[in-house]
């Protein structure tokens, strides 16, 4: 009785170890319980060996994919099995309740893959099943699942063919010797009824599924790697790409450390380029600065270049053009400018006169003093000239938050002045705002600065800055580069096309 499975297109999984193997039932073995599958396919690929085995206790799930007819020949079915390559779903069977054969109809069946079958003249694709094969069927029942024979791509593609021409549309005849070869041609492709086209799609999901491409490539991989040949390329090599910045033909390696200090640095900075900026002590910048002054670059040019970038750093930080425009006059920006007695001051009145001058509300606290510097007075003559508002009171300073608070209080000399009553009031007045703070020029040791910088700006070469100074700027203020060389510093400027640029702690 096991012999009347033979012939029949069969479906076993035997789990995820071995896979899923699809073939035609050659042998059928009851005493030691195996079954044969000859011109096998395993997970959808042909194999080697012309026949496999299995043993009924690897086999997790066995499906029925074709049964052959009485008059089915098995060389017929071997060369449909060729054609169609992998075999796909096959008919539903089952005994009948009087014992007698039962023909069962073939519904189509999208969860498994599918088959492409060859296009046939019968369009009757019932299966009578004897009462002898029922018998035999309990043999097997243990791993099999009725599943259902769908049609081909083959067949699908040729309904979907006929199925584009309008129904009213006549095929014209042709004429000639060939009439006839040509009549059977069409009525190959195009013969099919509209009624037999399937209500389910092919599976190409799950054909798909069976072609692991990951295994393949890595097969591929360990091939060429063995052999020594050339790969075309994988999936994990990728093309060298450039930016529109960056040359194709080496050239020279950048030199990016351009100015050297003759003492060693206690700080390095590095510009957004990746230039090393090195810092330099108190007294080396203010060597430097006097060599300036004794080459024609005086204290006047030198508060206004300082006046012009510091301005321009507090134009950015209120908004910049988003915000600085003639159609935004309801928003105009508040600015307080804090300034003491000294020459850190005169560089901070400068800067507030530039800031008036481009609709910035500016208030400049200075102290009363008796006597007064120069160039403090020649500022303070200026910067009357403009709208901005001078004020000796911190009770002058206004109670709402404003926009900036621009910190020129604290000086590299004159320590005595933080003892004052107004300093300290003035201070007190600058933490309780919570305005962002800017400080110009600040000095080295944390311990003199009584108010925190949100930002800081540093003049020609910065000083060894600490964290409370917050992001430290550079400013370039027209030093020539010889003045450097004089003062031993091998200066190359970091500046680019920009006068105030950002440093980075190394």
């Amino acid at each position: 009785m096991a012999t009347d499975w033979l012939g029949s297109i069969v479906s076993i999984n035997c789990g995820e170890s071995l896979g899923v193997y699809q073939g035609r039932v050659s042998a059928v073995d009851q005493v030691s319980q195996t079954i044969s599958l000859t011109r096998p396919f395993h997970n959808g690929v042909k194999c080697l060996v012309p026949e496999v085995t299995f043993r009924a206790g690897d086999i997790t799930e066995l499906k029925i994919l074709e049964i052959p007819g009485p008059g089915d020949s098995r060389q017929c079915g071997d060369s449909q099995q060729m054609e169609t390559g992998i075999p796909g779903v096959g008919c539903q069977v089952g005994p009948s309740q009087n014992g007698t054969g039962k023909v069962l109809k073939k519904p189509m069946s999208s969860s498994a893959p599918q088959n492409i079958p060859r296009r046939t003249d019968v369009k009757s694709q019932d299966i009578v099943i004897s009462p002898q094969q029922q018998c035999s069927k309990s043999y097997m029942d243990r791993h099999m699942e009725t599943l259902t024979q769908s049609k081909g791509f083959r067949r699908r593609h040729n309904s979907w063919s006929s199925s584009s021409r309008h129904p009213n549309q006549v095929t014209p005849k042709k004429s000639g010797l060939k009439n006839g070869q040509m009549k059977s041609k069409d009525d190959e492709c195009f013969g099919d009824d509209i009624d037999e086209i399937p209500d389910t799609d092919f599976d190409f999901e799950g054909n798909l599924a069976l072609f692991d491409k990951a295994a393949v490539f890595e097969e591929i991989e360990t091939y060429e790697r063995r052999s020594g040949t050339r790969s075309r390329g994988t999936p994990n090599e990728k093309p060298a790409r450039y930016r529109h910045d960056e040359n194709i033909l080496e050239s020279e390696p950048i030199v990016y450390r351009r100015i050297v200090v003759p003492q060693n640095p206690h700080k390095e900075f590095c510009t957004d380029s990746g230039l090393v900026v090195p810092s330099v002590s108190y007294e080396l910048h203010k060597k430097l600065l006097s060599v300036a002054e004794k080459h024609g670059l005086s204290l006047e040019r030198r508060l206004e270049m300082t006046g012009v970038c510091a301005s321009q750093m507090a134009l950015s930080l209120l908004g910049g053009p988003n915000r600085l425009n003639p159609k935004n006059v309801h928003q105009r920006p508040t600015v307080a400018l804090l300034c003491g007695p000294h020459v850190k001051g005169a560089q901070g009145i400068s800067c507030g006169r530039h800031l008036s001058n481009h609709d910035v509300h500016v208030i400049l606290f200075l102290p009363n003093f008796v006597k007064m510097l120069e160039s403090i007075t020649n500022e303070l003559n200026l910067f009357s000239k403009t709208q901005g508002q001078q004020v000796s009171s911190v009770k002058d300073l206004p109670d709402t938050p404003v926009d900036l608070v621009i910190n020129c209080l604290d000086c590299h000399e004159n320590a005595f002045l933080r003892d004052q009553p107004w300093y300290k009031a003035v201070v007190d007045w600058a933490n309780q705002n919570r305005a962002p703070v800017l400080s110009i020029d600040p000095p080295i040791s944390e311990m003199e600065l009584g108010i925190d910088a949100k930002w800081s700006l540093a003049l020609g070469l910065p000083l060894p800055l600490g964290e409370r100074a917050g992001r430290v700027y550079l400013c370039d203020i027209g030093i020539p580069q010889k003045v450097f060389q004089e003062v031993g510093i091998n200066y190359h400027s970091p500046f680019g096309c920009k006068f105030v640029i950002p440093l980075h702690s190394t």
